[in-house]
């Protein structure tokens, strides 16, 4: 179909060409991500010695923690891990831009002309709701001079460049193109926003920044939950893990820490609960605290405390659900309470961890519990990041490199080492 071109002064108005969305160019090795412009086998661009001496340096780190061994018997990961700037950008590449990526929750764009944005390495993106009510994610790059389009959250009828003004509908088309007159060889095909794979699953939003799979083929819901999920997913969902709860607020840390650090933290089965959050522990029988392995998630739960008034405040209900989706994503369900914690590296020793907190509808009007239950959780969250902050210090001392685990409690640990170790490792050879 031919591009319908008016002239404005001295702009022009796209009306509404229908074009194929954008081809991006895929590296030949089987799921292998890499930035637009990035040779295969590359984490940047190509021949460049640098570049090939810390992929290679990182690949030499993975290699240090074998996963082979048994719990009882290994080692962890060494410092480095948690140190080296060229780990870091191996993660991105080989895990964080490939799979499904957990981004927000559907009440964030629930009505049409809703978006939010986000950043995940140096992927810039934004997610939206269109006229007719589907969901969109792309690129959040104006393809003119690459200035980013929007910013945080709202409403928006389209996307428009800050820049120049270059105007983006909500389904990526480009509509509006200020002052090019003159141009040649220019398709309007070609310059519509650059999609991502985007579906939903319960409550939840995610995006797969993988450029082995279309974006524009839609998602099944049953296939993302297995790829993502596994196995466990029922398990989820039927223990209150769904779109019913009502969203309350966000709160966002960043943490001087390595974001395996927190992650670590997470998984270790309960064992530093009593020791550095004796509120939380008084709330919990410990002793019953359980750990379950997934393909990709492991599950910890664990007995709440006895409530001897029936007056008596009860944050954490008869038992506590700590679902950990690799890589960075955790689920808790816990008395009428679920809360998410999303941790986005931001740096070899920074992260940022943004928690969303939901609650069930029967007590969404409750103001003093929920003020007293954000209160408690706001102090788990800074007895946390005091210790992970401590890690992180240490693991940048001389005095370490490596430790252990401790089998019976540190399995959740171990599995999500393990599957770190398979990512950086599934790939071209160095």
């Amino acid at each position: 179909m031919a591009m319908i071109l008016k002239p404005i002064g001295t702009h022009l108005i796209i009306r509404r060409p229908k074009y194929p969305n954008p081809n991006i160019h895929s590296c030949k090795h089987k799921h292998h991500h890499r930035p637009l412009t990035a040779a295969p086998c590359s984490i940047h661009g190509p021949n460049s010695s640098s570049e090939d001496i810390s992929l290679h340096q990182a690949q030499k780190m993975v290699n240090q923690f074998d996963p082979k061994v048994p719990i009882e018997e290994a080692v962890t990961p060494p410092s480095s891990w948690y140190t080296h700037p060229s780990f870091l950008e191996l993660e991105l590449h080989r895990v964080f831009y490939r799979g499904w990526q957990a981004v927000g929750y559907i009440q964030q764009i629930k009505d049409p002309h809703d978006f939010f944005t986000g950043r995940l390495g140096d992927v810039e993106f934004v997610v939206c709701r269109d006229d007719s009510g589907k969901i969109h994610a792309f690129h959040n790059v104006c393809r003119h001079h690459a200035s980013l389009l929007a910013s945080g959250s709202g409403q928006k009828s389209c996307f428009v460049c800050p820049y120049h003004a270059w105007t983006y509908g909500l389904d990526g088309h480009l509509i509006k193109a200020t002052r090019i007159m003159g141009i040649q060889n220019f398709n309007v095909n070609e310059f519509g926003l650059i999609p991502i794979k985007v579906a939903t699953w319960g409550p939840f939003i995610l995006l797969n920044l993988d450029k082995q799979i279309s974006p524009l083929r839609e998602a099944d819901s049953d296939t993302v939950a297995d790829e993502w999920l596994g196995s466990c997913s029922e398990i989820l969902s039927t223990n209150g893990v769904d779109s019913l709860l009502s969203y309350v607020c966000r709160r966002e840390y960043t943490i001087e820490c390595n974001w395996k650090v927190f992650c670590d933290n997470y998984l270790d089965g309960g064992y530093h609960v009593p020791y550095a959050h004796k509120g939380l522990a008084f709330g919990l029988q410990l002793q019953s605290y359980s750990t379950t392995i997934f393909e990709n998630v492991s599950i910890q739960s664990c007995e709440g405390g006895t409530v001897e008034r029936k007056d008596e405040y009860d944050r954490l209900g008869s038992k506590a659900l700590y679902a950990f989706v690799y890589p960075n994503f955790m689920i808790n369900r816990y008395g009428p309470w679920m809360d998410t914690n999303l941790v986005l590296p931001l740096g070899p020793r920074k992260c940022k961890v943004v928690f969303d907190y939901f609650i069930e509808a029967s007590r969404k009007d409750d103001k003093a519990f929920i003020e007293k239950s954000l209160e408690d959780s706001e102090r788990v969250q800074i007895e946390d990041i005091v210790l992970c902050e401590g890690v992180q210090k240490g693991l940048d001392s001389p005095a370490y490199s490596t430790g252990r685990f401790a089998p019976t409690v540190e399995k959740a640990m171990y599995h999500f080492h393990g599957l770190l170790h398979q990512n950086l490792t599934n790939d071209c050879p160095v």
